[in-house]
């Protein structure tokens, strides 16, 4: 039987590549679909048998079903006397017909329907395994129709609402509340990233109060699990019963589930104050600290989204080439790949001294005004019109299209991305920026608050002194309140930022002669 159910295996791993090769990657990013590898996918099975009792029948089900990685995986793990009943529902005919045909001797029942459509089963009828890799599909490839829909449908299911800034997936693990069984099992394989984004707070919810959560295991980053997607992944395991009281939650890293590199047990009422779970099990439970954040002294913001760089960033020579007024555009600095320097000097102009200098139009002059006023501007805005800029969804939105939103040059920059294995140990660099150039949404701006700007301008050479201090922040605290991706790429949002200790910048403020109070409620002008 065994060597039966490995040729199976084999020939379904054939099939999954011929069917993969047969869609573009566009088709498959869209419909999220990324296989299981095989590997992990018995991994998981043979750790889901030692969480369910030995004697238990089982009644499986996996509801994005694919070719069936998971369901050769159960077969190859459990006794064929264990399993009492298999089904596997799959949206796509281009894999759910083959699967058909595959399994069509092994007892298995595939629905070829939309699981997030789908009746759930009578309660007598639910599953006590549920195993999933549910499809990756980011919220903007989900119409408005359907994700009120969904909303709705999960609500319904298990009495969460998902944000609509939520992926798929979300709504797959909520609306599953309804198929499984009372003590039932589930295991999901999901993208890290619901541990720390704002439309995570829903599943964090549901799997804090609906059900008890058992164990999440998080991949390194660094291990990409899927080739053609760049996700983190995690494998999150639950039971289908409330969570008993001071019940705690397993949290490993890296190496397999079997034996994780890392490992940490975390009680439900520090989850439920904790809004970044990445954090464990590397990281200890967080305590509550005076220590001065960078939202004490900066408002921090992300840079500006033109709707299209490629039209409305240009370098001297293009503006002089069509003979556009230099005075419709505004310095912008290059990306981190193209800017060397860690200090932006300028010029007596304020521009600033880099090789590669670019510029932003930045114009919100009426059509009617620019038509009269800047008739080689008009014939430039009506050749972005004819190519479509003007349609685009950023651009669609703005009034007057091509106008760009208000980011004074900040003083301060941080970059959005990067990688932690970067040979200066820095995964983030902090920019001094001595120029009027304002920034792209590659950075994040931080405009010193009411208190620091005063110092500043009094003491411009303090400028110096702040930068340096930033660029002592610890790398590991950085890294503990950003988000990381597949292929170890961290990524920091305004608000993670703002929660960076810096202890060090307050000293400026109580040495200076200036109102020393720090308050956060400060704006920038």
């Amino acid at each position: 039987m065994k060597k039966k159910l490995a040729l199976i295996e084999k020939h379904r791993l054939t099939l999954q590549d011929e069917l993969d090769a047969t869609k573009t990657q566009a088709e498959r990013n869209r419909m999220g679909q990324f296989a299981t590898p095989s590997a992990l996918a018995l991994d998981i099975l043979s750790y889901a048998r030692k969480l369910l009792p030995r004697d238990q029948k089982i009644r499986f089900i996996d509801p994005a079903f694919g070719t069936g990685s998971f369901y050769s995986a159960l077969l190859r793990t459990f006794p064929t006397t264990c399993i009492e009943n298999t089904t596997g529902i799959e949206i796509d005919p281009h894999y759910a017909k083959p699967a058909i045909e595959l399994w069509k001797n092994t007892g298995l029942k595939i629905s070829m329907e939309d699981f997030t459509s789908a009746k759930p089963p009578a309660p007598r009828d639910c599953f006590n395994l549920l195993i999933c890799n549910p499809p990756y599909v980011r919220h903007h490839h989900i119409i408005n129709g359907d994700k009120m829909r969904l909303r709705q449908s999960t609500k319904k299911s298990c009495g969460v609402e998902i944000n609509g800034l939520a992926g798929l997936y979300c709504y797959f693990l909520g609306l599953s509340h309804a198929w499984m069984a009372n003590d039932g099992l589930a295991g999901w394989l999901i993208p890290s990233e619901f541990m720390d984004v704002n439309y995570g707070m829903a599943v964090k919810s549901y799997l804090l109060e609906k059900v008890t959560l058992l164990h999440i295991h998080r991949f390194d980053p660094n291990e990409v699990q899927f080739g053609d997607a760049l996700v983190s992944s995690a494998i999150v395991w639950f039971k289908k019963t409330k969570p008993p009281k001071q019940h705690e939650v397993r949290f490993t890293f890296g190496g397999s589930l079997e034996k994780p590199r890392l490992e940490k047990m975390v009680s439900i009422e520090a989850l439920q104050h904790e809004t970044k779970w990445t954090r464990f099990p590397i990281a200890n439970i967080r305590k509550k600290t005076h220590v001065p954040t960078l939202a004490d002294f900066f408002t921090i913001k992300r840079g500006l989204a033109t709707g299209y760089n490629k039209y409305f960033i240009l370098t001297s020579e293009e503006i002089e080439e069509k003979k556009l007024p230099k005075s419709m555009f505004h310095p912008i600095l290059p990306s981190p790949r193209y800017l060397p320097v860690n200090e932006v000097k300028a010029d007596k102009k304020g521009n600033p001294i880099l090789d590669h200098r670019l510029f932003l139009l930045n114009c919100n002059l009426p059509e009617e005004e620019v038509k009269n006023r800047f008739p080689t501007l008009w014939k430039y805005l009506l050749e972005g019109k004819r190519k479509g800029v003007a349609e685009r969804y950023l651009c669609s939105h703005r009034s007057p299209w091509y106008s760009q939103e208000d980011r004074p040059s900040p003083p301060f920059v941080c970059t959005y991305l990067g990688r932690g294995d970067v040979k200066s140990g820095k995964p983030y660099r902090f920019i001094l920026n001595n120029s009027r150039a304002t920034v792209a949404n590659v950075y994040l701006a931080l405009y010193p608050k009411p208190t620091l700007e005063k110092l500043l301008k009094k003491s411009p050479s303090t400028a110096h002194k702040i930068w340096k201090v930033l660029n002592e922040i610890c790398p590991k605290a950085m890294l503990e309140e950003g988000r990381v991706y597949g292929g170890g790429l961290h990524k920091l949002e305004p608000k993670e930022l703002a929660k960076v200790p810096a202890r060090g910048i307050k000293k400026f403020l109580s040495n200076s002669s200036c109102n020393t109070a720090i308050n956060t409620n400060e704006k920038i002008p």
